[in-house]
């Protein structure tokens, strides 16, 4: 039997052709002798850096200093997608049934002693959303993990191994480090690495703050700029000229240095702003730089802050952001925003868990988020319940079952209005109902004459 798959030793050389996979059978005892399957350009991917630590690219520390900590737009991207996503309920799943595992259960509430299990979604999706991966620790008892930790992506490097896959994952803080080895082939990952595509690194992730680098500068820079225009009284830069019609062309150090004690401790800082500039003889000021509105301080501001948005699949509207807002509502925005954004990064958390954590728990075992009672599509629920209720092509059962609900005895029957009956036989019942209502108005008649008669006699 030949597999599809080409492979290389860890030792051969690059210039080794590499060649099919020959996999032997042992048919006296019936066993298969079976082979580790690698990527035949694994080996090509790991020759240059084989043990090696990748460490990211770009210093994590410093785009989440200059980026989370200190722009406004960037804190608030990543703090509401992530929190929102941590906030959304996880379902235990075995094939297409939701099903209850006491222990799955308890470490997905509480995965480490100083974290719940909200808190460990959110600084993990955080990490994937700032530096585009993150990495989480398994603590096994026996054969079933305890225990879950975020390993910090800055100091956290990959050792990439000789099939192409990594061979362990070195935290390092200061000058101590531990490394823990994993085997993929053996199923031995008590690390596990999730990443964003990257096409420059093999290794490391690509986060969402990187396209928005020059947003973020951008932004950053117009708010600092601001400030400092206020710290001079709301006064763009500029100059004293100094030219006397009469007397020598400089200032002395005496006047020098009396002049800028008094625009320092008169005119300048916030608490002078508007203050008249009182000027001598000969002295005249001149203008430098931009004005705010020269540059469109503004719009400028905000261009920068929808771009950011951008990047992190934030709409404007959710951030208060003036202007470019395709939706008719923020209740439209916040579906799109769940939909786009905060589903697709739970949905992803939740693959990478379950391939993880799963197996150890039982087979075909995943974890999904479980978004059929969120409040942000409570409208919509209840449009289709309204819908489903008036139907009147589905029996009881088929409704309930479309609700989530359980069937119940005697509910496979189709209940319809009984004022709904076909034209012909409503022309049918006006026709027909006319007789009997005029031969009971003739018995009547015919009553009351008898007795008349009799009364006579």
């Amino acid at each position: 039997m030949v597999w599809p798959f080409t492979r290389r030793r860890a030792d051969a050389p690059l210039t080794e052709k590499i060649g099919p996979a020959i996999i032997s059978a042992a048919t006296k005892v019936g066993k298969q002798i079976i082979e580790h399957k690698a990527s035949a350009v694994g080996a090509l991917i790991s020759a240059r850096v084989l043990n090696l630590p990748q460490w990211p690219r770009r210093s994590f520390e410093q785009s989440a200093k200059e980026g989370y900590q200190q722009n406004p737009v960037v804190n608030a991207c990543v703090w509401k997608t992530t929190r929102a996503a941590a906030a959304v309920p996880l379902a235990i799943m075995r094939g297409d049934k939701e099903v209850d595992i006491p222990e799955l259960r308890a470490l997905l509430n509480r995965p480490n002693p100083s974290q719940d299990g909200p808190a460990f979604v959110q600084a993990t999706l955080a990490d994937l959303m700032l530096a585009g991966e993150f990495f989480a620790e398994r603590v096994d008892l026996g054969k079933q993990p305890k225990e879950l930790y975020r390993w910090s992506p800055a100091k956290t490097a990959v050792k990439p191994g000789a099939d192409g896959f990594a061979a362990a994952y070195t935290f390092k803080v200061g000058d101590k480090e531990r490394t823990v080895d994993v085997d993929l082939s053996k199923g031995n990952v008590p690390i596990l690495h999730v990443r964003d595509y990257n096409p420059t690194d093999d290794w490391r992730g690509l986060p969402s703050i990187d396209p928005a680098a020059f947003s973020i500068d951008a932004h950053t820079g117009a708010l600092r700029w601001n400030v400092a225009l206020l710290r001079n009284g709301a006064q763009p830069s500029g100059a004293l000229v100094y030219a006397p019609k009469d007397g020598g062309d400089k200032l002395t150090d005496e006047q020098l240095a009396r002049l800028k004690a008094e625009l320092e401790e008169s005119f300048s800082g916030s608490q002078n702003a508007g203050k008249p500039l009182l000027l001598d003889g000969g002295l005249d000021w001149k203008e430098m730089g931009f004005s705010p509105k020269d540059m469109n301080f503004a719009e400028g501001l905000n261009s920068a802050a929808r771009l950011i948005a951008l990047a992190f699949g934030v709409p404007p509207l959710i951030l208060g952001i003036p202007g470019d807002n395709t939706f008719a509502n923020y209740a439209e925005a916040n579906k799109a925003w769940y939909r786009e954004t905060i589903l697709p990064l739970l949905a992803q958390w939740c693959r990478a868990m379950s391939w993880w954590l799963g197996p150890a728990f039982g087979a075909d075992i995943r974890i999904e988020p479980d978004a059929d009672d969120l409040e942000v599509f409570a409208d919509e629920r209840a449009a289709q319940w309204d819908r489903i209720e008036k139907s009147t092509s589905l029996t009881i059962n088929e409704k309930r079952e479309l609700q989530g609900r359980k069937p119940v005895k005697g509910g496979d029957v189709i209940l319809v209005s009984s004022a709904l009956i076909p034209l012909e036989a409503a022309g049918e019942t006006l026709q027909g109902g006319a007789a009997p209502e005029d031969d009971e108005t003739d018995d009547v008649s015919d009553d009351a004459n008898t007795e008349a008669n009799d009364g006579a006699e």
